[in-house]
């Protein structure tokens, strides 16, 4: 024990400091969930409100009695610094431990963690995260016993390499079954359960996805029960879902008509991979995608990391963490992930630039949500759109033809008359404005007024 005498500021309990007027089992536990955040130091012989208290005594041999029952109560086993602090005339104890490198640590076979100024016991989910994210690995990393490699298909792995190689410029020669010992889908014979996931003959019920079309939220009209390999998956929920919404034609003037679904499908295939790739697939619950006839709502047991808020998800202020690393790997690998923690962004700037409000992200009970609809955003712009109006209309038309192009880019399928609700123009000036527009070659109108759609020809 290291003996330091030091004048001892009074200060609150927080995350990381606590005060005990004795030794006890409290003590240990305190210890324990500091071992499995971010460490503490916990002050014995003060109460509370940090002040000394009158009938504590530490004796020669005291410290070293609580290291050892410190010691054979915990597993792994931890053993504090302590220092002899004098504090007003009289000495407390400091027993300080850092974050400890195999987490979690238990107390009685019990775990905590420290959270502000208390102690939360952990639960099974947490206890296994904490220990898989110690040996940076992930649970479908893990080798399982209720699969074998005779339940793969080896036919499955053969696809996935073929899609490997279109993206490699060094091919992978190697058979299938060389193929998942060299990304390490099988470890000493046996299978992990990212390998069952992905490559699986027969039904993957882990992976279980509950697909519904609704015309009301009780009143279903179509659904589907996926237990598909998760590539399989993605291209199961896409088709669902482009089976039970809009597809419109666009007559452009070419050979071929251009096609417009009702969602961009780009960002819904985005959203489809993370809720594969993120979904915790430990838990009892499935996943759901519900369509109804204005939104979808897609739906994954496990929310967002702790360290991650909303906020810093929509910024792309993060690191991106794959709950699931094998499988993550293994979509990269195949082309059906292009790039690490930029999904989000992407998904949002599809549905801007589709003219749709952006995604609702969201915790919701045990899971993680996504909300798309298809409420154009050129309401939200064009109300921006009006207040500037209100303040710039009576300025030069200059700036009115720029607020016209606005509104064009903002909406390709506005109309001449919903121009002219908006801005408050004539239609007569409106139509005039628009003329010039076309003879400066700025912009095209496709179409007719209403069912065609503009073109910017130059910004």
């Amino acid at each position: 024990m290291t003996r330091q005498f030091t004048y001892f500021p009074p200060m609150s309990e927080n995350s990381n400091t606590e005060y005990k007027s004795s030794f006890s089992d409290a003590v240990i536990e305190t210890l324990v969930a500091f071992a499995n955040t971010k460490g503490g130091q916990i002050f014995i012989g003060l109460n509370d409100d940090g002040e000394l208290v009158k009938n504590f005594v530490v004796r020669e041999e005291t410290v070293q009695q609580w290291l050892n029952e410190i010691k054979h109560k915990t597993q792994p086993s931890v053993i504090p610094d302590s220092e002899l602090i004098e504090v007003g005339g009289k000495e407390i104890i400091s027993l300080s431990i850092k974050e400890f490198p195999i987490k979690p640590v238990a107390f009685r076979g019990r775990y905590f963690k420290r959270v502000q100024n208390s102690n939360h016991q952990l639960n099974l989910r947490e206890i296994s995260d904490m220990h898989l994210k110690t040996f940076n690995t992930s649970w479908d990393s893990y080798a399982t016993n209720d699969y074998k490699l005779d339940d793969i298909s080896l036919e499955k792995v053969s696809s996935f390499i073929e899609k490997s190689n279109k993206l490699k410029e060094s091919p992978l020669q190697d058979d299938p079954l060389t193929v998942l010992y060299k990304f390490e889908l099988i470890k000493e014979s046996k299978i992990v359960n990212a390998c069952h996931l992905l490559f699986a003959k027969n039904d993957v019920f882990l992976a279980t996805i509950e697909l519904g079309r609704f015309s009301a939220a009780t009143l279903i009209k179509d659904g589907l029960t996926l237990r598909s390999d998760l590539f399989a998956q993605v291209e199961d929920i896409l088709t669902f879902i482009k089976k039970h919404i809009n597809k419109e034609y666009i007559i452009t003037g070419n050979p071929q008509r251009e096609e417009r679904w009702e969602y961009p499908l780009n960002a819904i295939r985005e959203i489809i991979v993370n809720m594969i790739v993120h979904r915790d697939y430990m838990h009892y619950g499935d996943s759901s995608v519900k369509v109804f006839d204005n939104y979808i709502e897609f739906f994954n047991p496990g929310s967002l990391p702790q360290s991650i808020s909303i906020e810093q998800l929509l910024s792309g202020d993060y690191t991106s963490q794959a709950r699931n690393k094998k499988v993550s790997s293994i979509f990269k690998e195949a082309g059906v992930i292009e790039k690490y923690g930029s999904g989000i962004k992407r998904i949002q700037n599809a549905f801007l630039n589709y003219g749709l409000e952006a995604p609702v992200f969201e915790n919701f009970q045990h899971g993680f949500r996504v909300i798309v609809s298809t409420q154009t955003v050129h309401k939200t712009v064009l109300k921006t759109v009006e207040e500037t109006v209100e303040k710039t209309v009576e300025k030069t038309v200059e700036k009115t033809d720029e607020m016209i192009l606005n509104l064009i880019k903002s909406d390709s399928r506005i109309t001449t008359k919903a121009i002219q609700q908006i801005t408050g123009l004539s239609r007569r000036g409106i139509e005039w404005q628009i003329q010039k527009l076309k003879d400066q070659k700025i912009i095209n109108r496709i179409g007719p007024d209403k069912g065609g759609h503009w073109e910017i020809i130059k910004e």
